[in-house]
């Protein structure tokens, strides 16, 4: 599975998605932008978008609730060890209340992964961080070892991205 992300006026998004409604398509804002999320297996009907391969899906996206992005660029010699990571975490966070769905969003032109998650609402967002469980995932080791790693894995500082996704029921 592919997902293509494009930005743009709220406005102007919101005509391709009703233009668009066989399609999975999830439209998103925040104070600064709009973002497209087309989720397919084959081609996207963007004509510039951001392209990233689902390298690990849980659950659905819907079309309302809170969209976190935590995007963090990799290392082409770091990318088998974070996907290895990914592949194998814990999976607390599909344990928690108000959480929809995470895509492991693998990117195609860039070195910028993304993890995305979906929430019921913000609030269960920030529950989720205040958790121990949160605590537990983002644990760092301590080990020498380790801090060598993730040196060599990341490409640059990390960095989260938040948005609100109307509920477009007509």
């Amino acid at each position: 599975m592919f997902s293509y992300i494009t930005s743009g006026t709220y406005e102007y998004l919101r005509k391709i998605k009703d233009q668009n409604k066989n399609e999975t398509i999830i439209l998103m804002q925040n104070a600064e932008t709009a973002l497209l999320l087309h989720e397919t297996q084959g081609s996207t009907i963007f004509k510039e978008p951001r392209k990233y391969e689902v390298i690990d899906s849980v659950g659905e996206l819907r079309q309302n609730g809170y969209i976190v992005m935590n995007n963090i660029p990799v290392t082409e010699e770091g990318r088998p060890v974070f996907e290895y990571r990914f592949k194998n975490r814990a999976g607390q966070i599909e344990k928690q209340p108000g959480f929809w769905a995470i895509r492991i969003l693998r990117p195609l032109k860039s070195d910028t992964y993304i993890i995305l998650t979906q929430w019921e609402n913000e609030r269960a967002f920030k529950n989720w961080q205040g958790s121990q469980a949160f605590e537990k995932a983002h644990a760092k080791k301590q080990s020498d070892d380790a801090s060598t790693t993730v040196k060599k894995i990341f490409s640059g500082p990390s960095y989260v991205t938040q948005y609100v996704v109307p509920d477009l029921k007509e």
